[in-house]
């Protein structure tokens, strides 16, 4: 059980429902950003990264840096492309659109592969498009939260090595990255950017990334400086290899009780192997999905292939609205999320599962989310 004071249970697509021991690390006392206690926690921490990444490759580099999780697409287009470059990026859901903006907005020129709401370009496609024009980067959703849909990166990432070799393979594993298999070397990734408040389990305000060693080398190899200021490599890159190296260093003030906070959540998340994690999600994910296909539901994401494992993204029935079943279920000690995708914002809604709600049973908090949503199903008129 928890020792959290009473609220209704959080099962939106992130923020997510916190571990005691990671709140408990938010209330730690104030301390210099620079003095060995916190230097020592960052060091760990950007090591214990490269663990949950899944990476030995040395030239790589974890960054945590304070912000959202989209502070890491400006990161991807300050930095890693310049004026005029041609971006590829699969549109899955919402999150390609906004993606896509950003790049615009740094000069960059992106082509959006687009596919039908739920489901996720193929790699026929892919290819064909690689094969268009020299693509600087592909960006990757690797679950794109406003639909549930999943890419295969690995099959992305080898093809893009395959047709495109200088393609930088970008992915943005904000709803991914700690209930997905990621394997940032195995599978040839430049580029990943998440966020702490979903699957890492640590409340919102850090922006965590991983680049590989290519990475910096293309950031290093720019013909102009970065495009930004606070989301420069140029400013950070030697903070995070100090920090590493348990070095104090200075650019720009951290936040010591969110670092501390992943700190303890990563020792919890790698106490166990990363396998089991990724299959415990699995394995919810399964019982989710097939409770609401029970209900006589539909997913957005109609192909097994292409549905998360930390979320679900749920057709409304008919004669049933969000603004009708939400509160039902709110009443009941659950939070879900409505729909996000602005074609189809008002006919759906989201079910997150992933991170402590998952992984520790006893809070009971995914059965208890089943029950409330066939009440509250039943309570608003619908019959199957």
């Amino acid at each position: 059980m928890s020792a959290q004071a009473d609220h209704p249970t959080l099962l939106i697509p992130g923020p997510i429902e916190f571990d005691d021991a990671v709140l408990g690390s938010m209330g730690h006392p104030s301390e210099s950003h620079v003095g060995p206690a916190f230097v020592n926690a960052f060091g760990e921490v950007l090591s214990m990264l490269r663990k949950l990444f899944i990476t030995t490759d040395l030239k790589s580099q974890p960054f945590v840096i304070s912000g959202s999780g989209t502070l890491g697409w400006d990161f991807v287009a300050a930095n890693l492309v310049e004026k005029h470059d041609e971006v590829l990026v699969l549109h899955s859901g919402y999150f390609a659109d906004s993606f896509a903006t950003c790049l615009s907005v740094y000069g960059a020129v992106p082509t959006q592969l687009k596919a039908p709401v739920g489901s996720r370009p193929s790699l026929e496609e892919i290819e064909a498009e690689l094969k268009q024009k020299s693509y600087k980067a592909i960006t990757i959703t690797h679950t794109d939260t406003s639909t549930g849909v999943l890419s295969d990166v690995k099959a992305v990432s080898e093809l893009v090595h395959k047709v495109s070799p200088d393609t930088l393979v970008v992915v943005d594993g904000v709803c991914s990255v700690g209930c997905e298999e990621i394997r940032f070397d195995d599978w040839g990734i430049d580029v990943v950017v998440t966020a702490s408040q979903k699957a890492i389990g640590v409340p919102a305000g850090l922006c965590i990334m991983m680049v590989s060693g290519r990475g910096i080398d293309r950031f290093k190899a720019r013909k102009t400086p970065p495009s930004a200021y606070f989301a420069s490599f140029a400013n950070w890159l030697p903070i995070m290899q100090n920090y590493e190296a348990k070095k104090p260093s200075y650019f720009a003030t951290p936040s010591p009780q969110l670092v501390r906070a992943l700190q303890t959540s990563l020792n919890q998340i790698l106490s166990v192997p990363l396998d089991y994690r990724f299959q415990k999600h699995k394995e919810v994910s399964q019982k989710v999905k097939k409770a609401v296909a029970a209900l006589g539901l539909r997913q957005l994401a109609d192909k097994p292939e292409c549905q998360a494992n930390g979320m679900t993204a749920i057709y409304l029935p008919e004669g049933v609205a969000a603004s009708d079943l939400l509160p039902k279920l709110m009443a009941k000690g659950v939070v879900f999320a409505g729909g996000l995708h602005k074609e189809i914002a008002t006919k759906y809604f989201r079910f997150g599962h992933m991170g402590v709600s998952v992984t520790n049973s006893d809070l009971g908090h995914i059965d208890k989310a089943i029950e409330a949503l066939k009440s509250s199903l039943a309570e608003a008129g619908y019959k199957h």
